[in-house]
């Protein structure tokens, strides 16, 4: 229900994104999203005071009605598939940009980052408010690649609603299965929009039959095209049997502001009218399966003839379905070529849900309130529930926070939500649950050293870590203790590269980066016992502690680097009570640095055996011993190293197939099926990641640039002897 917060520069300020949500008093309620800085090029994209332009509505202009008539919304996809240009053409048929941008040109609004409009990619989520007939709607447009996926999930956290936007070439993708299940996680009913009607290869059925069969969803066909390819020329309502086409005689050429509806008719188009009526019905059995209240209305009043259901019956129990996730409504369209917009508009208001049909309740009060427009914001004196805003400040701040006052108004309000817990129940809502928990951040694949020119500019280069750590928790920075070096860890090569560009842009820093390294694992294959003494005196003071530890291998379903901790029958309750916090933090630390590369250690149960102490012996000392003999342990069990595998997704032509499996053959790549899509040929499978260490230019030139290809971390796998010695090897300077 919340929309993910930016942080923006302007006129050397620094501020934050802020939703305020519903509340159930009459207070209001502010959560923090993220913080993102930002250098952009500057464009004027609205009326702001002291300009006027009569074609372009202002944001001072926004209306601001009731929370019933404000939707937050996201677009999300894979990339390429048009969402940048999708949120484009909303703004535009708004009234909130005079032309047209384009990515390829990089004058869009929502990419205004200087990489951003250089790659032709969106990077960081941009929000945008603007109104439509009478509705508010506050929207986020989404990366698409796989390194920053984390953007989305943060958004998709907090989103009341998202427009799943495909290319309807190619269906579902690899990423596409990404945010949608980001977006089951967090419950959030989507629209599906099928973009690229107008690309060679375009197809509706296909394009349908893929969200059914890959998303495991129910698709309502709410539209059908008119034509496919070079031929698409409209498309046809199914709710109301309409003919929608655009108008691309008007004097601003195809611009597609310009389009009429008109009924369907035996005389001007049997053939459409038979295919829409035979859409409308199966439609309507289609709600009438997923909702008893439509089914008996339809059986009651209408059984003898669909045709008589209004549309005004219908819209209602298509919301229905969509808010409660039953099914997803579909549309269709080409954003580049300005058609189907405005309905999908339309769409958004009709079918998804408001801030206060969403289940987040939270109590807060905020000062200075700014209004976004991607790079640009206007002060407001107030906000009501279910906006969109920014705040100025909020230094110590971070990505999953929520902003309270004061932790006695954090109480007060969880005693409230209690005393409401019966209204809750009905959202499936526990007290607990107001306070948002943190975003899953996904652990980093690659890591580089980086360096300043000089020791003098360490400090800056420092400062500006911190503040990329701070608004993109997927970057971890960390210091090796032996070289003391400060090691850059991301979740790829592109992310890698964006966060070192941003240091030498935004902060002055000019950095030089090591090669790119994987970010490997450890564990163990089976069972050792160690025992360890610290004994140390400090002053008059003396700390004695003696432990015994076992590690063991264990397996999980989910693989992570968090330990599974374990107590002997015989360690005293007394004692755990006093020390149990600094034995953990022993382990944990202990499981930092694997005893083979100093990866991280994964999958190894800790046992306490046992645990003696001289009295006075301090809690560092005791998390100190520990640390050392989960070290010493398992050091003495044989070890493993872990290897990152991906997930591969690559499309090509028939003509380069054979080349690209042979080519996936050498990188030690397993092949789980070979689909078709269209006229080209998906190839689904898994390989090592550092298998893939420059793979797109290879695959270029393997394909004459007509491939493409997606990756996503799967899981950790056991590297082979022959391989790991290789590694051990490298790493060791032997090789």
């Amino acid at each position: 229900m919340l929309t993910k917060l930016k942080k923006f520069i302007m006129n050397q300020q620094k501020v934050s994104s802020l939703h305020i949500n519903h509340m159930y008093s009459c207070r209001t309620t502010v959560i923090l999203k993220g913080l993102i800085s930002q250098v952009f090029l500057r464009r004027n994209y609205s009326s702001l005071p002291g300009v006027t332009e009569n074609d372009v509505k202002s944001l001072r202009s926004i209306i601001n009605p009731s929370i019933s008539k404000i939707r937050n919304i996201g677009i999300m996809a894979h990339i390429d598939a048009g969402k940048t240009t999708t949120t484009e053409r909303i703004l535009y048929y708004s009234g909130y940009i005079r032309s047209l941008g384009d990515v390829d040109d990089g004058d869009t609004v929502t990419d205004f980052m200087a990489q951003e409009r250089e790659r032709g990619i969106t990077i960081q989520s941009a929000a945008v408010t603007f109104d439509w007939k009478g509705y508010r709607v506050n929207l986020i447009d989404t990366p698409g690649h796989v390194d920053f996926t984390l953007e989305v999930e943060r958004c998709l956290r907090v989103l009341d609603g998202a427009v799943a936007v495909f290319d309807a070439s190619a269906g579902v993708e690899a990423q596409t299965l990404t945010v949608w299940r980001q977006a089951d996680k967090h419950h959030v009913p989507r629209i599906c929009f099928l973009n690229k009607m107008d690309k060679t290869g375009a197809s509706f059925n296909y394009a349908v039959d893929s969200i059914r069969e890959k998303l495991k969803t129910k698709p309502l066909l709410l539209q059908l095209p008119i034509g496919e390819a070079k031929s698409f020329k409209g498309l046809v309502d199914v709710v109301t049997m309409e003919k929608v086409m655009w108008n691309t005689h008007t004097s601003n050429h195809d611009d597609g502001k310009h389009f009429v509806r008109e009924p369907l008719t035996e005389l001007k188009d049997p053939e459409l009218l038979k295919e829409a009526k035979e859409a409308r019905n199966a439609l309507i059995e289609q709600i009438a399966d997923l909702d008893d209240e439509f089914a008996d209305l339809v059986l009651g009043e209408f059984i003898e003839n669909f045709d008589l259901l209004p549309p005004e019956k219908l819209h209602p129990a298509i919301r229905k379905v969509t808010v409660a996730q039953r099914a997803v409504p579909v549309l269709c369209g080409s954003a580049l070529k300005n058609k189907g917009i405005q309905p999908l508009l339309d769409a958004v208001t009709m079918y998804l849900p408001s801030p206060d049909e969403r289940s987040n309740e939270f109590l807060e009060r905020i000062s200075r309130l700014l209004l976004p427009f991607a790079d640009q914001h206007i002060e407001i004196p107030s906000l009501t529930a279910g906006n969109i805003a920014l705040t100025v400040g909020l230094k110590q701040t971070s990505t999953g926070d929520t902003i309270v006052s004061s932790k006695s108004s954090a109480l007060a309000a969880a005693r409230r939500a209690r005393r409401n817990e019966g209204k809750m129940h009905k959202h499936n809502m526990e007290p607990g649950s107001l306070l948002l928990a943190g975003v899953e951040i996904p652990e980093p694949v690659f890591f580089c050293t980086i360096e300043p020119p000089s020791v003098a500019k360490q400090p800056e280069l420092d400062r500006a870590l911190n503040c990329l750590q701070r608004e993109d928790p997927s970057l971890k920075v960390r210091l090796d203790p032996d070289s003391g070096q400060t090691i850059l860890c991301g979740m790829g090569e592109l992310h890698i590269e964006i966060i070192n560009d941003r240091i030498k842009r935004e902060y002055g820093v000019e950095t030089f980066l090591g090669p790119l390294q994987i970010a490997y694992r450890e564990t163990i294959l089976n069972s050792a016992h160690a025992t360890d003494t610290l004994d140390r005196t400090l002053g008059e003071k003396r700390h004695l502690v003696t432990v015994d530890v076992e590690v063991r291998p264990c397996a999980r379903e989910k693989s992570e680097v968090i330990p599974v901790i374990e107590y002997a029958e015989n360690i005293r309750e007394e004692l755990l009570q006093e020390f149990q916090e600094a034995i953990e933090n022993g382990i944990r630390n202990a499981y930092l640095q694997g005893p083979l590369l100093g990866f991280p250690i994964q999958d190894v149960a800790v046992t306490l055996c046992s645990l003696t102490l001289h009295p006075g012996t301090s809690t560092t000392m005791v998390s100190a011993c520990v640390s050392r003999c989960v070290q010493k342990a398992l050091k003495k069990a044989d070890k493993q190293v872990l290897e990152p595998f991906m997930n591969l997704e690559v499309t090509v032509t028939g003509d380069y197939l054979s080349s690209v499996l042979a080519d996936l053959a050498q990188r030690r790549g397993s092949i789980q099926e070979i689909q078709s899509r269209q006229d080209n040929r998906v190839v689904v499978g898994s390989v090592p990641l550092a298998e893939m260490m420059g793979y797109s230019t290879v695959l270029r030139t393997l394909s004459s640039g007509t491939a493409t290809f997606a990756l996503e971390l799967s899981n950790y796998q056991a590297m082979n002897l022959q391989d790991q010695n290789a590694l051990l090897n490298r790493r060791s300077g032997l090789a």
